[in-house]
């Protein structure tokens, strides 16, 4: 009888730590989960735009940038769509972060019409694109790279 009674209070137990693991396993996806949205679609979201972690990408508007220590002003455009954000994160922009380079703000929207952005990725279009007159995905010559000489084993 006794060890009957034991088993069950290791059942609950165990039962209680797996409900408490659950909890916190879907907790803690929720609130790191954002969703990816155009500049156009964060206007048109209305209320619910404040209310969700986003990312929202668009390109850097050239002499848009104001720096003081890490935090970034800026605006991103989206065809005729434009975004005023500020990066409030830890670490300093990428040194990819220039005008004219794709960025991508996640964070929150604010009421002030601000996106208020705590992550920051960019890249520089012009670094990654073909050379003049080359086609997209075309192999480059690499002039520097030398063959080894053949040796043979007789």
């Amino acid at each position: 009888m006794r060890s009957e009674k034991q088993g069950w209070r290791i059942g609950i137990a165990i039962a209680i730590v797996l409900a408490a693991v659950a909890y916190l396993a879907v907790s803690g996806v929720r609130s790191n989960k954002s969703y990816y949205v155009t500049i156009q679609e964060l206007h048109a979201m209305g209320p619910k735009a404040y209310t969700r972690h986003l990312r929202v990408a668009g390109n850097v508007e050239p002499g848009s940038i104001h720096r003081s220590g890490t935090k970034v002003n800026f605006v991103l455009v989206e065809n005729a769509n434009k975004l005023h954000v500020t990066y409030l994160g830890e670490d300093p922009p990428p040194d990819t972060f220039k005008d004219d380079s794709q960025a991508l703000a996640i964070g929150t929207y604010d009421h002030d019409g601000v996106f208020r952005a705590t992550q920051l990725q960019a890249k520089c279009a012009s670094k990654y694109a073909p050379a003049k007159g080359q086609q997209p995905g075309a192999a480059t010559q690499v002039s520097s790279v030398r063959k080894a000489p053949r040796t043979t084993v007789n």
